[in-house]
């Protein structure tokens, strides 16, 4: 049973960096696609980010483009979110997923496996 537990968020101030990480155990971690999403108070679930299980193919949405950027270390088993740049409206539960197959998609009901979340606040 794959599962998946985020970490690195936290409090930081407009225009600073973070980096998520998605470890994940059970098993490997190169059969799946893997997504990032976020989920504000009162808003719905939303897709950031995503990459292919070999990691040849990332997805942004439009909102974090240019400021966030997607990577896997298969060997480690673990993707990574490394977000700059950021804005007071990042502010969100950031959750990472996982799809079995090689590409998915940024709609969360894709996905099939997820974690427990990150706090990642931003203040302006």
């Amino acid at each position: 049973q794959l599962q998946l537990v985020e970490s690195g968020g936290g409090l930081v101030q407009r225009g600073g960096s973070l980096r998520l990480s998605c470890a994940a155990s059970g098993v490997s971690l190169g059969y799946y696609a893997i997504g990032w999403f976020r989920q504000a108070p009162g808003k719905e679930r939303e897709g950031v980010s995503c990459i292919s299980s070999t990691g040849g193919t990332t997805v942004y949405a439009d909102s974090v483009k240019g400021r966030f950027t997607i990577s896997r270390d298969n060997a480690k088993n673990t993707v990574y979110l490394q977000m700059n740049s950021l804005k007071p409206e990042d502010t969100a539960i950031y959750y990472c997923a996982a799809l079995w197959g090689i590409v998915g998609g940024l709609r969360p009901d894709e996905y099939d496996y997820w974690g427990q979340g990150t706090q990642v606040t931003v203040s302006s």
